[in-house]
């Protein structure tokens, strides 16, 4: 099969670009994965509750139901939606050649491609964590589940950091778990970190186990079991989220040592554009954006790519 232009992702980057290069005729493919990275079609978004900050739904929308919008919007243009994982990409020469998980022996072409695989949280695998995942454990502190509660966050960099000073404007209190005896973070958000008064940073400590309700009385998170790193005594203490911010791998594994990537592993794109090192290649949403990470944002760098991509190609006829 050759295709003009092939987008691999599944999340609002991916899908925003489908629905720019269907109107324009290109018939875009769009490869969505099966678990790629572990994770559902639809990328990080359907890993979360209720989105409240995606313009557009005043109550708010349920994560799932936001991606199942946009790929339906996708496919009523044009776009041909495969359930299947990019497993090879080879873009050393043009047309781009790649396979996929379900087929490796067929081999497909395409003039453009725009890479929109995303990129995901790290986890920590605590016990209790698959338990309490979007039930405590989750992402995003707008949630109403978390107005006026105690919330921890674990790290101790400039993520960790504005995590905790964004989550005081919902939680009673937000305690930051540092396992080392100093902060990261640059000394501006440091400074700001401490002094704010609804934040306790906690150093030499550690997570050890989520706990919380049984499935029959809500399933939610209620607690979590704290280690000092340096005496060993455990304390459980109560806590209703847990946030991770230790950062994040974007999944750029397929075009590795094919494009250029920064020290994080993350594309590397010509500022102001979704232009990569090479030539009929671009790349948008998380897999590039290591500063804003929202569905927002993606979106808006899936429509640059498909006017480049719709570009690029015009400009090959």
């Amino acid at each position: 099969m050759h295709s003009k232009v092939v987008i691999i992702g599944s999340g609002p980057a991916a899908h925003t670009a489908a629905v720019y290069l269907a109107r324009a005729e290109l018939k875009p493919v769009l490869y969505e994965g099966f678990m790629a990275n572990g994770i559902a079609a639809g990328g990080q978004l359907t890993t979360t509750t209720e989105v409240e900050n995606f313009p557009g739904f005043p109550k708010g929308i349920m994560g799932q139901e936001l991606m199942d919008n946009m790929k339906q919007q996708s496919e009523r243009f044009g776009t041909e939606v495969i359930t299947d994982t990019v497993a090879k990409l080879d873009v050393s020469a043009r047309p781009f050649r790649y396979s996929t998980e379900f087929s490796p022996d067929e081999t497909h072409t395409a003039d453009a491609v725009i890479i929109a695989t995303g990129a995901s949280a790290r986890r920590m695998h605590l016990p209790g964590e698959d338990q309490y995942w979007q039930n405590g454990v989750v992402c995003d502190g707008a949630l109403p589940l978390f107005r006026n509660k105690p919330l921890y966050v674990i790290g101790g960099g400039d993520s960790a950091a504005e995590e905790a000073t964004f989550l005081t404007k919902y939680a009673s209190h937000v305690t930051v778990l540092v396992r080392r005896d100093e902060l990261r973070a640059s000394k501006t958000m440091a400074s700001r970190l401490l002094a704010n008064p609804k934040v306790t940073v906690r150093f030499n400590a550690s997570a050890t186990e989520i706990r919380g309700q049984s499935q029959q009385d809500g399933g939610l998170m209620t607690h979590l079991v704290v280690k000092d790193n340096k005496t060993g005594r455990e304390d459980v203490v109560d806590a209703n989220g847990l946030f991770y911010a230790i950062g994040h791998d974007p999944a750029t594994t397929l075009v590795k040592g094919q494009v250029d990537m920064d020290e994080d592993g993350y594309i590397v794109t010509k500022p102001g554009t979704t232009l990569t090192s090479v030539e009929g290649v671009f790349a948008a949403g998380d897999v590039q954006d290591k500063r804003y990470r929202q569905a927002i944002t993606s979106a808006g760098t899936g429509c640059m790519a498909a006017l480049e991509a719709e570009k690029f190609i015009s400009e090959q006829e």
